[in-house]
């Protein structure tokens, strides 16, 4: 009696050849999408370089027209300067200097010359001469690094677990920079060195700063009195063991009898005095680098220069705006034409 096996090797490659036929097509159509995608783009290409081409002549003329009037306006414009100035706030006093350069750079927009001439005691004509203050934050990322092992070390020990470094830099605030600059622009290149001292007084004069300042001061001193009075102390202690040692050492030994862990406990505090002398040195350096950093409540890192920089640049310049508007315009306007065209063609199709 003959059975008929089934045969399964046939019917799995018929599915296998339909698989990969699939596969196939799957990936026959997704080039032809990616083809007509560069098609698309390449024609929407050739016809902006074929409008620019039947336009050409009115582009260049508009283009030449610009260039002339923008040569003509640069050449009659009156020259502004720009003065920087880097200065370093204390107390938390950043953000009062960004509200007061925000207020002066409201009243140079407003051409409030009269107010200006009272805020810097200058005259009106030199207070008409100023255009805009600004202020900026400077800090690299080894400024930031220092800031946030700054933070950290103030916190205590399981604060400091949660806090992560990428997220402080991520969300580091301008005004906790350390330096900040301070642009002043004019048309007086010399303005900006003679209202120098009225941008630093205005800050140095609020009553809560000067209060901050001196505490700290006061805090100061006395943290430099405890560093020198705690010197002295170990100073004294240091020649104690001194002579406590040439005593013992002029002192006839008595058999032959030597007390090792005496002498050790001895090595041993004369050692940790020496350590906590050069702990306290190090100390009264860094207390000193604070009172000189924190003598002033805006300390000026650099000075508005004597006469500010011309103003200059490309992109500033009227003879690339003039153009470059004009030219934009005419591009709008021809492509509205152009568009308005195509539609009424496309309602008669």
């Amino acid at each position: 009696m003959n059975k008929e096996l089934p045969q399964p090797q046939q019917s799995e490659e018929v599915d296998l050849g339909q698989l990969f036929k699939l596969i196939g097509n799957a990936f026959n159509r997704f080039f032809r999408f990616i083809a007509s995608i560069f098609i698309g783009i390449f024609h929407v290409i050739i016809l902006f370089l074929l409008f620019l081409q039947k336009h050409f002549i009115k582009f260049a003329i508009i283009g030449i027209i610009g260039l002339a009037i923008g040569i003509y306006l640069d050449h009659n414009k009156v020259t502004t300067y720009i003065s920087s100035m880097v200065v370093e706030p204390n107390f938390n006093s950043a953000q009062q200097l960004y509200n007061n350069i925000g207020f002066y750079n409201e009243l140079a927009g407003a051409q409030d010359s009269t107010a200006l001439a009272g805020v810097f005691n200058i005259s009106k004509t030199e207070a008409a001469s100023i255009k805009a203050f600004k202020v900026e934050s400077y800090s690299d990322e080894n400024q930031k690094v220092q800031l946030f092992d700054k933070f950290v070390r103030s916190l205590d020990s399981t604060t400091q677990k949660a806090i992560d470094m990428e997220a402080y830099l991520k969300n580091f605030n301008s005004l906790d920079a350390r330096f900040h600059s301070i642009f002043v622009i004019a048309t007086n290149n010399s303005i900006a060195k003679k209202i120098q001292p009225s941008i630093i007084n205005s800050i140095s004069r609020n009553d809560y700063f000067n209060l901050q300042k001196n505490i700290s001061d006061i805090n100061i001193k006395l943290q430099d009195s405890i560093y020198k009075k705690q010197i002295i102390e170990i100073d004294s202690l240091q020649l104690l063991y001194k002579r406590v040692m040439l005593k013992e050492a002029d002192r006839p030994m008595e058999g032959t009898s030597i007390s090792l862990g005496e002498n050790g406990a001895k090595d041993n505090k004369e050692l940790a005095l020496i350590n906590k002398m050069d702990e306290l040195k190090l100390s009264l350096v860094e207390l000193n680098e604070e009172r000189a950093n924190k003598s002033s409540i805006l300390n000026v890192i650099s000075d508005f220069p004597r006469k500010g920089v011309e103003v200059k640049g490309i992109l500033k310049s009227y003879k690339f705006l003039v153009p470059s508007v004009l030219l934009g315009l005419t591009l709008f306007i021809l492509a509205l034409i152009s568009l308005n065209t195509y539609l009424k063609n496309y309602k008669k199709e």
